[in-house]
């Protein structure tokens, strides 16, 4: 099915096709609200994407205090970044509805659940001693490279190993979901302590593969690659009652 913008929902978007350059985002209204930003180039729909993402003062300080991880092959994505969207197509505060934030990466060289939780306690006490925004902020962590050990058992759905932290992605239940970015941030942006402004001096990589007009359409679909209808049916009960102006998709009949 072609999108708003006439690409297909299954083009897929390389993070080297779609870096969002600072210069890019000049200081005016973030769009003219006499154009839909679906039927925007995509060029334009970055631009776009990353100064709607940049209200969000926790998203902004999550992205930033990861980067410090240095964590291999990762993204800030799913419902953090989709909602946040929404809000600003709603005209609601940024993090209106935004329960949590997912950092995804990818490590295969250990699939074990201590490496993992190695890396997740590790986060913690980064944000913690952070203090702020960052240590009230609800931030799970997860490598994609093991999803596979545990998704059958508390799914009931079985998973291949992904592939990648992008293969996994396209694996997620609903095409809402389906969109992480990421700062190349240097080592000397790396080491300030500005709580997240620094972000906005470097580029950021984004990842879309379905692109993004519909996040600013503001349609659901589901992706009944992994996941089963009453997963998505209760998140899509949760988004209702937050963003009205939703257009959902049904799931596929079997």
């Amino acid at each position: 099915m072609a999108g708003a913008n006439g690409t297909q929902d299954g083009d897929k978007m390389a993070p080297t096709e779609t870096t969002v350059s600072p210069s890019s985002a000049p200081s005016t209204p973030l769009h003219n609200p006499a154009v839909n930003p679906a039927h925007l180039p995509v060029q334009s729909q970055l631009d776009l994407l990353r100064r709607i993402l940049s209200t969000n003062p926790t998203l902004l300080c999550v992205l930033h205090l990861t980067a410090q991880l240095r964590l291999p092959n990762w993204y800030l994505a799913g419902g953090a970044i989709s909602q946040t969207i929404w809000n600003y197509m709603s005209g609601h505060a940024p993090e209106m509805g935004i329960r949590d934030y997912d950092l995804v990466y990818y490590d295969a060289t250990d699939l074990s659940w201590e490496a993992e939780d190695a890396v997740i306690q590790r986060a913690r006490r980064l944000f913690q001693d952070a203090g702020g925004l960052a240590a009230a902020a609800d931030v799970e962590i997860r490598n994609q490279a093991r999803v596979h050990l545990w998704y059958g058992d508390k799914f009931g759905v079985e998973c291949a190993p992904h592939g990648s932290v992008e293969a996994a992605i396209d694996s997620w239940i609903s095409t809402s979901a389906m969109v992480g970015v990421r700062p190349r941030l240097r080592d000397d942006d790396v080491a300030g302590e500005d709580g997240g402004d620094g972000i906005m001096d470097v580029e950021w990589d984004v990842y879309a593969p379905r692109g993004l007009s519909d996040f600013f359409n503001m349609v659901v679909r589901p992706n009944p690659v992994l996941g089963r209808r009453e997963q998505y049916m209760k998140k899509v009960v949760r988004w209702q009652q937050h963003w009205d102006k939703l257009v959902i998709e049904p799931w596929p009949h079997a």
